[in-house]
């Protein structure tokens, strides 16, 4: 976001746009487990944010993106993410049978760590080649995504009753399918769409590559 004025008000920006919407998605959420598992990802990513920002500051447009996913997390945490009120509306004027709100958040699973690979990729030059470090992106993308519905998995297994509520599959039996589906094809957009304007802002970064710690 940067470092001069403009930047430090962007970051105020960013902070009270946090804090605002995970105060609002604590405040009597539909279930209090499920709230704590949906937002747990939001909360961890802002701790890192704050500790790596003056020793490894992202650019701008990385930042913003990950405070959209976080949103996405807080709003699904709040309702859970098969009864978020307005895809329940959007849901009946398109002809819906669920809710499909969870599509967005496993699009975003896919869209924004793609993102936040290729800034990592590219600054500490761990691939050579951008073919091979899109390929490598999307990679990453799905293993994140497949990580997710193993915890999914786990947490069914351990938490009984709320474990439909935190899986969301609403009876559709190729649940786990559709969600990699739609991270893949997330990532693949994000790449199409955002590469050229990340190379921007990369080199108004003016950072020279850092070690890996």
């Amino acid at each position: 976001m940067g470092h001069g004025r403009g930047g430090v008000g962007a970051s105020v920006v960013w902070i009270l746009i946090f804090l605002g919407v995970l105060v609002w998605s604590g405040l009597w959420p539909k279930d209090r487990f499920i709230w704590m598992l949906e937002v747990a990802p939001a909360v961890i990513a802002a701790f890192i944010l704050a500790s790596t920002y003056k020793r490894f500051p992202l650019t701008p447009l990385l930042y913003w993106l990950i405070l959209i996913h976080s949103v996405i997390l807080m709003v699904g945490g709040h309702y859970t993410y098969a009864e978020v009120p307005l895809f329940d509306h959007i849901g009946e004027i398109m002809g819906w049978e669920r809710n499909n709100y969870d599509k967005v958040g496993h699009f975003a699973q896919g869209f924004i760590p793609a993102m936040v690979a290729r800034e990592i990729l590219l600054r500490l030059r761990v691939v050579k080649g951008r073919g091979w470090m899109n390929f490598f992106i999307v990679c990453i993308a799905l293993a994140i995504s497949a990580f997710y519905e193993l915890i999914e998995w786990w947490v069914a297994v351990a938490s009984g009753d709320s474990s439909v509520a935190f899986l969301g599959t609403q009876g559709y039996e190729w649940d786990t399918q559709s969600d990699m589906c739609y991270a893949l094809v997330g990532a693949i957009i994000a790449l199409m769409t955002l590469g050229r304007v990340h190379d921007r802002q990369l080199y108004r970064l003016k950072r020279a590559p850092v070690a890996a710690p």
